[in-house]
């Protein structure tokens, strides 16, 4: 059994388009920016250090006094030298009046005694003593005081200018679709 056909033929739509693109402007303004830094303020107190040196002791341990200090030490060799005299010839008189009791040799034995010196001393007749230099110290100060200030901003924003025109597309039928059928009898 033969069956009957049946035969499609189609044409394609065609269409013809006109497209306009879209358009856009975007533009920003630089922004106005001012910036102000005050200056910080610094404040400096300080007392300055002091160093106190005595070096009485030590003038005095060279023989460097004051006047009133000279005087004084005189005096007291003076006196003391009295007394030492003083003491002396009181052994002589006393050697003097005992001649017999020293069978006759007071006399020279006190010519002895004045007629050879001591020998000198050869050494060092002072020394400074121990801690004859005094030293205090006395610390300075130093306050720093900083006040800093902040910076000032000012910022100005340019406004976004923003322009938009939209797109279109247009079209026009160029040629209609169609479909066609026909039938074809089997034989």
């Amino acid at each position: 059994m033969k069956l009957d056909q049946i035969q499609i033929h189609t044409t394609d739509a065609k269409v013809d388009l006109h497209i306009s693109d879209p358009v856009q402007h975007i533009e920003q303004p630089r922004a106005q920016q001012h910036i102000e830094q005050p200056a910080a303020t610094l404040e400096i107190h300080s007392e300055a250090a002091k160093l106190f040196v005595d070096s009485s002791q030590a003038y005095r341990d060279l023989g460097l006094l004051t006047p009133k200090e000279s005087s004084e030490q005189y005096a007291q060799k003076g006196k003391q030298k009295v007394m030492e005299g003083i003491a002396r010839r009181a052994s002589e008189g006393d050697q003097m009046m005992n001649i017999s009791k020293n069978s006759g040799n007071a006399i020279q034995q006190i010519a002895a005694s004045k007629a050879i010196p001591s020998p000198p001393q050869m050494a060092i007749t002072w020394k400074p003593s121990v801690g004859a230099v005094k030293i205090h110290y006395q610390a300075g100060s130093l306050d720093i005081n900083i006040q800093q200030h902040k910076p000032k901003i000012d910022v100005q924003l340019g406004k976004v200018v923003h322009d938009y025109t939209p797109g279109d597309v247009t079209g026009d039928l160029v040629q209609r679709p169609s479909v066609e059928t026909t039938v074809i009898k089997a034989k």
